[in-house]
């Protein structure tokens, strides 16, 4: 022991010590560096530089000590943490349907749980709607390698097809729920045709700016969208058209608790949104699953891995590119009619680049390509700061910390370790 202390560079720990301090500094300051409050109603700022400096010294001396630690008496504490975390990923992949089994029926026992009432059932609902983005988002950029800033886009024409056809045409939710699905596909193909030939980097340059253009048109097209005062009074679906969420029901429909025999509970608009987004999702699971098999499928796979080969083998990349948009984008859609019938009101500042920031994060942290990954990275991206909202300002803090956290745990994902989709058998290997 005493040589390892003696062949440690003190003063490069110290270095990285110091750095680290003038790091947590810097984003303390104007984090908690100041606290602002009404007084006799202007805005004042209130100095706390006492945190600043809290965090300063405590961030160097951790740093230190576990710089220190690791040279000293666990050299390998970081190969065993990454081996451990590989075989927990590892494990969980080769188990993925026994998981699924049980995330699925512990998901259709939750609302009729002592533990589900209208918070419960709108944050399962939030939840759910994050993971059908995220597995939609994983078609364009998990299995066909195309980095997709502007999804939020596709989510917005889909919000927007909804309350438009639905508020101006009198539509069912059921009727626009394609509708709005074609819609947000066709904006995919639109958006394909010009990034053809873009790839990486550049690719994420324009389709962020594709996002922010569908966003000032939303704002700025006010005759059509209503620009910043948006859609109101977005009708909400009915039971298949067979009955009504309220008391007394209406348009000549019986309401949902006379149909089944029921007493009346304003807890069954809920339960019946919680299961209808549930089924939305798992449909795009499934597609998802089933796509992936067939040969567009593997042609997603084949041009993440390497475009050039996938011209030398005779797939066409154009093609390919553009049915991942499409169907990426038809998920959206559905996801977004769904919001706007489930909120009743839409604007643009539901559809800002943080929700695509959010979305592409649950695609990159569940491990690109893995469906179960999402739905971990769903839970703990979205719960995660609903659980710390009683923080209050330090809840996008700790938003971000889950982020680190996770990334520094598993730098690939939750779930980076997936099992190829077709595997190709050695004949001779299975005859003995």
């Amino acid at each position: 022991m005493s040589q390892n202390i003696k062949s440690i560079d003190m003063i490069g720990l110290l270095k990285q010590a110091g750095l680290a301090g003038l790091i947590a500094g810097a984003l303390a300051l104007p984090l908690a560096g100041f606290k602002t409050f009404d007084l006799n109603g202007t805005l004042t700022a209130e100095p706390r530089f006492s945190w600043v400096l809290v965090a300063i010294v405590v961030t160097a001396i951790g740093r230190f000590l576990i710089a220190l630690g690791q040279a000293t008496f666990f050299p390998a504490v970081g190969e065993a943490a990454g081996n451990a975390a590989g075989g927990i990923g590892a494990a969980i992949n080769k188990n993925r349907r026994v998981l699924l089994l049980l995330l699925l029926a512990a998901a259709i026992i939750f609302p009729f749980s002592p533990m589900a009432n209208r918070h419960s059932l709108d944050l399962a609902v939030y939840v759910l709607i994050y993971v059908m983005l995220g597995w939609g988002l994983n078609i364009v950029v998990g299995l066909a390698g195309l980095l997709d800033l502007g999804y939020v886009a596709f989510y917005a024409v889909g919000a927007y097809s909804y309350a438009l056809l639905a508020t101006t045409y009198d539509l069912s939710f059921w009727i626009c729920l394609p509708m709005a699905g074609i819609f947000s596909a066709s904006f995919g193909i639109i958006l394909g045709f010009p990034v053809l030939r873009l790839r990486g980097d550049y690719l994420a340059i324009v389709t962020l700016g594709f996002g922010e253009i569908i966003r000032v048109i939303l704002l700025n097209w006010y005759d059509l969208t209503g620009g910043p005062d948006g859609i109101s009074s977005i009708p909400k679906p009915t039971f298949f058209g067979l009955a009504e969420f309220s008391r007394k029901g209406s348009e000549g429909l019986p309401p949902f608790h006379e149909l089944f025999g029921l007493e009346y509970s304003s807890q069954h608009k809920f339960v019946f949104f919680y299961f209808l987004i549930m089924a939305l999702a798992l449909i795009t699971n499934f597609f998802t699953l089933r796509i992936r098999k067939l040969p567009v499928g593997r042609a997603w796979e084949a041009l993440r891995e390497d475009e050039t080969a996938c011209r030398s083998l005779g797939i066409n990349p154009t093609n390919t590119k553009l049915s991942a948009f499409a169907i990426g984008a038809m998920f959206a859609g559905f996801a977004g009619s769904f919001f706007a019938t489930r909120q009743g009101f839409i604007s643009p500042e539901s559809f800002t680049f943080i929700e695509s920031a959010i979305i592409l994060a649950i695609v990159v942290l569940g491990g690109m390509g893995s469906q179960v990954g999402v739905v971990l990275a769903s839970i703990v991206l979205v719960l995660g700061p609903e659980v710390f909202r009683e923080l209050a300002e330090y809840r996008m803090l700790t938003f971000g910390g889950l982020m680190v956290l996770v990334m520094v745990w598993k730098p690939r994902g939750l779930l980076s370790k997936r099992e190829p989709t077709i595997r190709l058998h050695n004949e001779a290997e299975e005859t003995r």
